[in-house]
Order: structure tokens, then sequence, then C-alpha cells
């Protein structure tokens, strides 16, 4: 479960209290993180009122986001799920968020008690929930890593990396609600290649992105809530999703939007019209 924030109130406002897990200098509260973002439109209390203002900004203009930020949960617990009962018992998870409920080691760890799972994400308030998290857990099995997907190099060299996963057998990396925070400047296409690249046979990639849409123009203009944030929304089209798979073989359903990626139960059609995000799984041959 979540650690809650010392010195958040039962409303999940800043009480003005000392917050000494997470007053750290890194640590800058007067700008959004897309991380704390997430967590506040999946209910959680780790986030801080910059974060809570710029997530109601978007939900202003387009109140699906709590239901999509859900189906990416849902969506990241079926792809583990998946995965683990292929066999694959590795999980490089970057860009992780606040953990909670449902986070990959939980669902991993369901199917294989034994698996590994290495947690990265840029954001120290995420390390330290992570870190919290861990704490009791088996550091054979888990690790923490500060470090930005922009980077990958940093993250594949990483030495807390590799006392964990073993990169000679098969490793499931996922890039969950993440590529569309960096931009084709940054080109998101080749960092997903450089970590594909490093991977065995047999690996997996898992992505979920955002995309426009059937109401063209709503998820752009709820993007004002992240234009102050550490890392502003890119909207990709499916095809530009499809493109970071480049070098695997994707799993049936192929890229689709995220509640048909092979779905637990009947989908509604209020589940149909979420198709603000695409996500897919592809195997490394």
């Amino acid at each position: 479960m979540t650690q809650e924030l010392s010195g958040i109130g039962p409303l999940g406002k800043d009480s003005g209290a000392p917050l000494p897990e997470w007053d750290a200098p890194e640590i800058d509260r007067t700008k959004a993180h897309p991380a704390r973002i997430y967590d506040y439109l999946l209910g959680g209390k780790d986030n801080f009122d910059v974060d809570r203002d710029a997530a109601e900004l978007a939900l202003a203009k387009m109140p699906e986001l709590r239901a999509m930020a859900r189906a990416n949960r849902a969506f990241l617990g079926r792809a583990v799920r998946h995965l683990a009962e292929a066999g694959i018992t590795q999980f490089l998870d970057i860009g992780t968020g606040i953990p909670g409920p449902g986070n990959t080691g939980e669902i991993a760890r369901a199917v294989h008690p034994q698996a590994r799972v290495v947690y990265v994400d840029y954001d120290p308030i995420v390390s330290a929930h992570s870190r919290a998290l861990l704490s009791a857990a088996d550091p054979a099995l888990s690790a923490v890593v500060q470090a930005d997907v922009r980077e990958p190099k940093t993250i594949l060299e990483s030495g807390a990396v590799h006392s964990v996963l073993d990169f000679e057998r098969p490793i499931a990396v996922l890039l969950v609600a993440l590529l569309h925070f960096v931009s084709d400047e940054e080109d998101a296409h080749g960092l997903a290649a450089q970590f594909v690249d490093a991977l065995a046979p047999g690996s997996a990639l898992v992505v979920s992105h955002a995309s426009e849409g059937h109401e063209v123009g709503k998820f752009g203009a709820a993007r004002e809530g992240w234009n102050n944030a550490t890392s502003r929304l890119v909207l990709r089209d499916r095809a530009e999703i499809e493109a970071f798979f480049t070098g695997t073989e994707l799993l049936d359903p192929g890229v689709t939007i995220i509640p048909a990626w092979r779905p637990d139960r009947e989908l509604t059609a209020e589940d149909l019209a979420l198709d603000y995000g695409h996500a897919g799984v592809g195997i490394k041959p």
C-alpha cells in the first residue's frame, strides 16, 4: 500500500506541517509533476496543491481523465499478469509513478513469488515512496533507481539494475503512460529502441500512450493542465505508437485502445469511448 505523506491532511490539502521525509532540495513543490497528477487522478493522497490544480484544470476540459487513469492502471495489471503467466519473471518498470495497489511487483509476484522488479522514476517523491514500499523486500528481488527515461544508458548500465535483473534472460520493460512525456525532439522512438536493443530474446516491451481520441481537440485542450508541469504531454496517433514496437512482434490484439487490450470483462460503451490512448505489448524474437 502507498505510504501516506506526512503533513498532508485528510482532504489531501497541504497542511503546512513539516514534511521531513520529502522536504529535500530536489523536490520542487512549485511545479506540477506527471506522477503526482496521475496519483491525484487515481484518488491518491501523495500530491501537492500544484498537482491538484493542474489535474483539475485538465479535468475541466476532459472529465474522462479519471476513467482513463483507471483504465491505464488496469492495463498495466493485465499486461504484467499475462507476461508473468507466460513465464517472464523479471520486470523493469520505468516511469513507475507513485506506488499503490496493483503495482508491478504485486501483480507479478501473485504469479511468481520470486519475480524480480526494478522501479525507475526521476521524481524523488516517487523514489522515496517506492523505497518505503520496498523497505521489507528482499534486495535481491527489488530495487529502486532514480533516473530519467531520456537517459537510457544511465538505466541500462546501473549497478542497482544489474544487481536484480539478469539481461541474459527475458525482461519485460514497462513504459506505461510515459512516452507521451517525451517529445519528438528528445527522440522518443529512439529511446524505446535502445531498451529493446539491450534485451535478450523473449523479452517484452509494454507501452501505453495518450492519443487524440474521437473528440478531436478535446485532449489537446486538456493538455493545459500539464503546461506548467515538469514534462509536457505529447499526443501521438496509433501508427506512431505502433512504431515504438519496432524490433518486437506484437501480441494480439496489437496496438489498440487501452481498455480493449485483452480485457478481463465485457467492455461497455463507456469503455469503448475511452479511445484517448492506445496500448500494446511486443515480444522480442
